[in-house]
Order: C-alpha cells, then sequence, then structure tokens
C-alpha cells in the first residue's frame, strides 16, 4: 500500500462529491465513536457544500480514484478576539495511510484556505484517547488547551 498511498492528490470537494464523502463521514464516526445520521446525509452535505457553510479537501487514491480521508472547515468569529477563526470540524483518514503524509497535506490546504479567508487562528478538538492524533498536532506546532466539550440537542 505504500506505494499505492504515495500516488495520491488532494481534492477540492464540491458538491457533487457528497455521496463519495458520506462513507468516510460514516467510518470517521465508528472511529471517533459517535453516532452518525446515515438517513440523508448525503443530501445535507450536497447542501452545505454549495451554501459554502462547510468547505471540504479530500485525499484520492491516484491509482484507484478512492477517497482515503478528508479534512473539512467551517469558518467562525471569537467573541473574546473579535476576529474569525477556522474550525476544523474533521479530519480523517483511512488506516492505510495515516503516518505518510497525507494528514500534513490536508492540513496545508485548510490553513491555505484560511489565512486567504483572513482568519487569526484554526482550532479544533479530538477525543482524548486519540494519541496519535495528538501527536500529530504537536509535530504541526498545535498548542493545546484542556476543555470540555458539551453537545445540547435542539
Amino acid at each position: 500500500m505504500e506505494q499505492q498511498a504515495k500516488a495520491w492528490r488532494v481534492n477540492r470537494a464540491l458538491p457533487e462529491h457528497a455521496a463519495l464523502l458520506t462513507p468516510l463521514c460514516a467510518a470517521h464516526a465508528a472511529y471517533e465513536q459517535c453516532s452518525f445520521a446515515v438517513v440523508g446525509h448525503t443530501e445535507r452535505l450536497h447542501a452545505a457544500l454549495a451554501d459554502k457553510l462547510v468547505h471540504i479537501w479530500w485525499l484520492e487514491l491516484v491509482n484507484t480514484g478512492e477517497a482515503a480521508g478528508y479534512a473539512s472547515v467551517t469558518l467562525d468569529w471569537a467573541t473574546l478576539t473579535a476576529q474569525p477563526f477556522a474550525h476544523l470540524d474533521c479530519l480523517y483518514l483511512v488506516d492505510a495511510v495515516r503516518g505518510l503524509g497525507a494528514g500534513r497535506m490536508l492540513v496545508e490546504q485548510v490553513i491555505r484556505f484560511a489565512r486567504e479567508q483572513g482568519c487569526i487562528d484554526l482550532q479544533w478538538q479530538t477525543p482524548h484517547w486519540n494519541t496519535g492524533a495528538i501527536r500529530f498536532y504537536h509535530r504541526l506546532g498545535a498548542g493545546s488547551q484542556t476543555k470540555e466539550r458539551f453537545t445540547l440537542g435542539l
């Protein structure tokens, strides 16, 4: 897989890529042990991409055309700094391409985009048990801040 994994490219997701991304989103949710609303997911993702509510880059294995990962970002605004920031909502890679530089490539696309949008920083969270991701984020030069993430169903 190593030779195949080196032959990848990062693509900007268009609304028509929603069906390609849905299985990756489902795999990501399973990996993070959280729920996944599969019914209507592709349609909702298509609409969000079309409305530019979310911006996604996906990793394509060139030899097979297979999607092997993705990064998604939303734009937000911070009250405490009174400036815009980017929120890295998801970064996910299939096992076969982890540790080979694909994650860095996806994050670099997100950083470039966030800078173009005038964002002052990129923020995200990861589960405390995801030590591999935490090591990766530290190698990128990111700092961390201990907080609890809350969700209130509406």
